[in-house]
């Protein structure tokens, strides 16, 4: 975890490895007046940014067996596991907030 420096209004002004003299205090990585130091949004956690990327690989993994490319099979058993576990799931949710089914509405 980083150590901070801050000016006398507390904030932040330098991130370092190191503790110093004038850098005692250590912040988590996922601290909000970290993430603000360094720009990113502290309700951007990596938490929330692997959830849609994970979104991303399942959409592209699908993409290239719908091509061809790849085939299910190919992948190791536990990815295969994993990735109908979330199908399943993503299936059965999508099912439960579908209250209108599939009649056309006017």
């Amino acid at each position: 975890m980083p150590f901070v420096r801050r000016n006398p209004q507390g904030e932040i002004v330098a991130i370092l490895r190191d503790q110093e003299a004038d850098a005692q205090e250590e912040l988590s990585n996922d601290h909000p007046d970290l993430l603000a130091f360094i720009g990113r949004d502290p309700g951007e956690s990596f938490a929330a940014l692997d959830a849609d990327f994970i979104r991303v690989l399942e959409d592209l993994i699908d993409a290239l067996i719908d091509k061809g490319v790849l085939r299910v099979t190919d992948l190791p058993h536990g990815a295969q596991r994993k990735l109908s576990a979330r199908k399943g799931l993503r299936r059965r949710l999508v099912g439960a907030l579908d209250l209108l089914g599939d009649q056309d509405v006017i």
